[in-house]
């Protein structure tokens, strides 16, 4: 029966009575960031103002935010929608006559500019990944899906809701549908207020009117969306119920759209007949260049009349009757307001379970991994590939004297190309960078639930499968010990490596915003831990103060395992008479490793195991910190 309550009430929501948009009012916001330029030895710190005492009302409907480039728009969005860093901000935000909740950016709806969502699923399983994270646990799977379908119709989707969304190597939807993708991301809770950051960028005039019609729907619904637009054509500016105009950070109109234009030719400003109103207020905004420039006036003469020209446009509005009432409304509201006022706040809450957010995160990020063949099968290929080229390069090694430089070069060869190898681990977290800042800071999971499904997924399907592949190819074609102990030895090492190699380059990349800056990290890396791995230098040979640098080498703790493995027991002399080798020749494998400086005990194989087992687990915890403490809010 609750079932059924549950299913009729979003039916009735979608069948035209949705839930009632809220008010949003704005008091004195200013919003300032702190500069620092210069090098070490000399810094100077200067401050810049983006918002600039910012007063306001947005009701149910369409409002828009416009500007030039620059102008703050984008970052007056952010502070309405509480997704700005509190620091260096001002002034109070309100909902329906009181304060932002702590978690408000989780209960409304952000649609950032650049589009967020899960390229290689379908619109209907990106649909169902937001309803199934999203929406509270007492609301039953049977009211998702039928919250998924109803959406799929409202946003006029039904035709793609099996199609792919598209990556850059898969073709998926168009433009307009996947931006009413990520609108439906957001519109799965029924936010009381939905932000849009530049809902038109990269999309042609008609996608972007289609779009914009639709907005205008929901709007007329009742719903309160609020959006930043930098130059609309004349049939999307229409659309518009409200509008703020931003010049610098400050306010030079903010009222209903369709009076804008009546105050600017009060004011001295008057739009010729078929002139786009955007353009014209841009045009009035930036000081009409065009003419200036016609005049002859040089850059500084530029600046100082586009200067006069903004100080005109702020004092004129706030003498003008628009303003004023704005202010009474303003104070009517901030009078009953019935509590305290309270400090900026950017609590994150969550509406599911570990459990449920890690099932369907850690699902998601398996499919992903299977549709993106890039990855997971040329991952195998490749190393399919190298173990090919290793085994017909240390093919069927003998055991003489030759036998122990091919051993010791085919190890050490596999052992660097499991570290290298590990080097694609770096985009695990760069290439989804927005996408997880986003939906983490919309209350989709914890850091947490990211990190394992991401850390499993890789290790299991692009760590352990390779490393597993390439000791069954590498291992027989060498002709290593043949016996079943030393294969699977040499297999765990190989895979151990692969995860160490992994961890570090994860810890490496968890804070960096290019893929290439990382690599280059990690090469470095990799490269100064080959010098210390036992091939290129003596190990016992070097100097005391420089000898500690061994225990951070990656690749030494593999290769001493892997040297144990396979030279212990081994006799290089076996059918030669004792009297007839010379002087200095090693023999037994056991010399070998003494020369090389490896332990053959117990302890001296499992050492490096545990070592590679500590290293991982330090690299893990250090790139889960980085994730912890990333930059979430701009």
């Amino acid at each position: 029966m609750m079932e059924l309550q549950q299913t009729n009430a979003v039916k009735s929501q979608h069948a035209g009575t949705p839930k009632q948009g809220a008010t949003v009012s704005f008091h004195d916001i200013h919003y300032k960031v702190t500069q620092t330029a210069g090098c070490l030895c000399w810094r100077k710190t200067t401050t810049k103002e983006i918002l600039i005492d910012l007063n306001g009302i947005m009701k149910p409907g369409l409002n828009a935010i416009m500007g030039a480039t620059g102008s703050g728009k984008s970052s007056f969005l952010d502070v309405l929608a509480a997704r700005k860093d509190p620091a260096g901000l001002s002034g109070e935000v309100l909902i329906d006559g009181a304060p932002q909740p702590p978690d408000f950016k989780c209960l409304s709806g952000y649609v950032v500019q650049d589009d967020v969502v899960m390229g290689t699923l379908t619109v209907r399983e990106n649909f169902s990944f937001s309803a199934a994270l999203r929406l509270p646990s007492s609301v039953s799977q049977a009211v998702k899906e039928q919250k998924v379908v109803q959406l799929i119709q409202e946003l006029g989707l039904s035709r793609v809701a099996d199609s792919r969304v598209g990556t850059q190597l898969i073709r998926g939807i168009s433009g307009g549908e996947r931006k009413r993708t990520n609108i439906g991301m957001e519109l799965i809770i029924d936010p009381p207020v939905l932000f849009l950051d530049e809902p038109t960028t990269g999309l042609d005039a008609s996608t972007a009117n289609s779009v914009l019609t639709l907005l205008k729907r929901m709007a007329n619904s009742g719903r309160t969306i609020i959006l930043s637009i930098h130059q609309p054509r004349y049939s999307i500016y229409r659309l518009f119920d409200s509008l703020t105009l931003l010049v610098n950070g400050r306010q030079v109109y903010h009222g209903p759209a369709h009076s804008a234009l009546d105050y600017f030719s009060e004011i001295g400003y008057v739009c010729e007949p078929h002139n786009n109103p955007a353009d014209f207020f841009l045009d009035v905004i930036n000081g009409d260049s065009t003419t200036i420039a016609v005049d002859g006036e040089d850059a500084d003469s530029m600046l100082k009349s586009r200067q006069r020209i903004e100080d005109k446009l702020v004092e004129e509005y706030r003498t003008c009757s628009d303003f004023n009432r704005t202010k009474a409304e303003l104070e009517r509201i901030i009078q009953g307001k019935k509590t305290s006022r309270s400090t900026p706040s950017r609590t994150i809450t969550y509406n599911t379970g570990f459990l449920t957010q890690f099932r369907w995160v850690l699902k998601r990020t398996f499919r992903n991994l299977l549709l993106n063949p890039q990855t997971s099968i040329a991952q195998v290929a490749v190393t399919l590939f190298l173990a090919l080229v290793v085994g017909a390069i240390f093919f069927n090694v003998q055991e003489d004297q030759s036998g122990i430089q091919n051993r010791f070069g085919a190890l050490f060869f596999i052992t660097v190309n499991q570290c290298f190898s590990s080097l694609s681990s770096a985009e695990l977290f760069i290439a989804e960078r927005k996408l997880f800042i986003h939906e983490y800071i919309s209350g989709y999971y914890r850091v947490s639930v990211y990190f394992l499904s991401k850390i499993l997924s890789d290790i299991l399907t692009l760590r352990t499968i390779p490393a597993i592949v390439f000791s069954c190819v590498a291992y027989f074609m060498i002709g290593l010990k043949p016996t079943a102990e030393a294969f699977f030895l040499f297999m765990f090492t190989v895979t151990l490596v692969a995860y160490t190699a992994t961890a570090m380059a994860l810890a490496i990349s968890a804070d960096q915003t290019v893929v290439a800056i990382a690599n280059i990290f990690m090469t470095i890396a990799c490269v100064f831990m080959m010098i210390f791995a036992g091939l290129l230098v003596n190990l016992p040979s070097i100097v005391s103060w420089l000898a500690w640098l061994k225990y951070l080498s990656i690749p030494r703790y593999g290769l001493g395992a892997l040297q144990v493995n396979e030279f212990y027991g081994l006799d290089f002399c076996r059918g030669l008479n004792s009297s007839i080798v010379p002087p200095g020749t090693i023999c037994r494998g056991q010399d070998f490793l003494d020369e090389q400086g490896v332990e053959y005990s117990t302890w001296g194989f499992w050492q490096n195991h545990v070592a590679l087992g500590i290293m991982t687990v330090c690299f893990l915890t250090i790139a889960y910190l980085k994730l912890r403490f990333i930059r979430k809010f701009t």
